[in-house]
């Protein structure tokens, strides 16, 4: 076998994802305040986009925030007053960390509890790491 016969069965091999040139956006959230409240309702579509469960986000965030809070199927309630900037500035900082491949920039990747050890693995370029989260 040739070398541009290898090269084309390793470009059909890969998967699809990495031929996708379509952008990700990281969603921005939407709520009110109620009282001394944020309730933010697009919150399980964002964790969908994600595709993250929604507590490892939830979680996240009430650590980043130092705020109490609840969350059901609908939305999440944060026991603080929150402009929604900085919950925006949090949840593009948890994609940093658990989304986005760091090497290719995709969001093509899955966690994975190895031991103690949470990877992240990247679906499009292959590319496995170490992550510090509790799974």
């Amino acid at each position: 076998m040739d070398y541009e016969a290898m090269l084309t069965k390793a470009i059909d091999d890969m998967p699809s994802a990495v031929h996708e040139r379509e952008r990700f956006e990281i969603p921005k959230v939407k709520g009110h305040l109620q009282g001394n409240k944020t309730i933010i309702s697009n919150f399980p579509q964002i964790a969908e986009s994600f595709q993250r469960p929604v507590q490892h986000l939830f979680r996240f965030l009430l650590k980043e925030l130092a705020a109490p809070g609840t969350i059901n199927k609908a939305h999440a309630i944060f026991g603080a007053k929150i402009p929604a900037s900085k919950i925006n500035e949090r949840v593009r900082k948890y994609a940093e960390e658990f989304v986005l491949c760091k090497k290719c920039g995709k969001p093509d990747t899955q966690l994975s509890k190895d031991g103690e050890l949470v990877n992240l693995t990247c679906q499009a370029c292959g590319t496995k790491y170490v992550v510090k989260t509790r799974l």
